[in-house]
């Protein structure tokens, strides 16, 4: 048994307070591209940098152009939980796991089960009109073509968190609660390098925390275990350990 999945498994054993924390690295294996990878957005090239068509601004500004972009590069309606999405869901299954906080708009981790899901950027399968508050499911999408109107007749926006906005402080203050409280935090598929995201780490307290992402991050020097794998590969394993 390789002595990080070992070391992982002995902790989650042990523990029935764990809080997951996880970014883009967490869907890329279900297919949705990281922003931020060699093959993802910012590799590509567009008449805007993807910064600026995921703005308020351009979003009030060139909404057709918006959802252009957005139907092309931002849905991914065909993705499925992968490993980690289910070993998660497992997790909390068992009772270990008390809250998921995810950076992904994907929908990915309540589809495969779990039930505390703390979205901190929103989520794409939910679409509100700028009106009426009608809240629409990711079929608009299919429905219609171009810019999605309410039937009120007012423009429809996705319930993501675009540049420009900031992030909403119910789920801010649950979030760095259960990571305050937690007495492991797992965070996954994430440079940590986005705030102000990336700085609720530092409300954690205890002295179990586990970075699983194939890359370093700033926060290696501080976490008790560094693990630099697949995250699926890896929870799909110690879950499967722990179970037995």
């Amino acid at each position: 048994m390789n002595d990080n999945i070992s070391k992982l498994k002995e902790i989650i054993e042990n523990s029935d307070n764990i809080v997951f924390f996880g970014g883009a690295g967490v869907s890329t294996e279900s297919g949705i591209p990281d922003f931020r990878s060699a093959d993802g957005l910012y590799s590509e090239s567009y008449k805007y940098p993807p910064e600026t068509m995921l703005s308020r601004t351009f979003f009030m500004e060139h909404t057709e152009e918006f959802y252009r972009f957005y139907r092309e590069k931002m849905l991914y309606p065909d993705a499925e939980p992968n490993d980690a999405h289910k070993a998660l869901a497992e997790l909390e299954k068992l009772g270990k796991l008390k809250a998921v906080i995810t950076q992904n708009v994907d929908g990915l981790h309540t589809r495969a089960g779990n039930k505390n899901v703390l979205e901190l950027h929103g989520s794409a399968l939910r679409n509100i009109c700028m009106s009426c508050g009608e809240c629409y499911t990711l079929g608009i999408f299919r429905e219609t073509e171009g810019v999605p109107i309410c039937k009120c007749g007012v423009v429809i926006k996705p319930d993501v968190v675009l540049y420009e906005e900031g992030l909403n402080p119910a789920i801010m203050q649950k979030a760095t609660e259960a990571i305050y409280d937690a007495d492991v935090l797992i965070v996954g598929g994430t440079s940590l390098n986005v705030y102000p995201a990336a700085g609720m780490i530092d409300y954690y307290r205890g002295n179990k925390l586990i970075l699983i992402n194939k890359s370093a991050t700033p926060y290696d020097r501080h976490a008790n275990l560094v693990i630099r794998d697949s995250i699926g590969k890896v929870l799909k394993e110690t879950v499967c350990l722990a179970r037995k």
